[in-house]
């Protein structure tokens, strides 16, 4: 019993902070299908959000994702493109210490429904190395949640970059600042 009680606390904490603390920027992950969901839902979204800068890791080439937003009316200026990430780990590495260096302590995280549970799991790890906290959004798909065993795997991935800097992922260095495209 006396165990569970600081787990207990930390939930409560955590749903604390989702009634009060307002997110100040929004991270989409990239990797929709060539239809742009993500990034069509993500520039829905903003419209109600419009103080907010938008930083999407991977997804669709820079012409067609600022299209996709300057079609529903939103600034590109807003758009902070990061293209370091090959997967979802990366995706959360390649940004977290950008975001960190601009001020940014909550952000609404935007990935589709069948994603949503490992990239949770990678954003309360990664993310919350550095003191960020995070409120999922969810786009609707039609596809089944993704296994388990994925974001255990991914869990873990996570876990082994905040101990050491090293993302598992080939290609993508230990240590670096992310190529960024943004419209400032």
């Amino acid at each position: 019993m006396v165990l569970t009680l600081p787990l207990f606390m930390w939930l409560g904490y955590k749903e604390f902070q989702q009634q009060t603390k307002q997110p100040e920027a929004v991270l989409v992950l990239g990797g929709s299908t060539k239809k742009l969901e993500r990034e069509k839902f993500t520039a829905e979204f903003v419209r109600k959000h419009p103080n907010l800068p938008i930083w999407i890791s991977g997804g669709s080439p820079p012409r067609y994702t600022r299209k996709v937003f300057v079609k529903a009316g939103v600034d590109p200026k807003r758009l902070h493109l990061d293209y370091e990430a090959v997967d979802t780990v990366t995706n959360f590495t390649s940004l977290v210490d950008d975001l960190k260096a601009h001020g940014i302590n909550r952000v609404y995280l935007i990935t589709s429904d069948f994603h949503m549970r490992r990239a949770s799991v990678i954003g309360e790890i990664v993310l919350g190395s550095r003191g960020i906290d995070f409120q999922p959004i969810s786009v609707p798909s039609e596809s089944p949640p993704e296994p388990v065993e994925k974001s255990i795997r991914d869990g873990a991935r996570a876990l082994v970059w905040v101990a050491t800097g090293y993302t598992g992922a080939d290609g993508v260095k230990k240590v670096g600042k992310s190529r960024m495209e943004s419209r400032k």
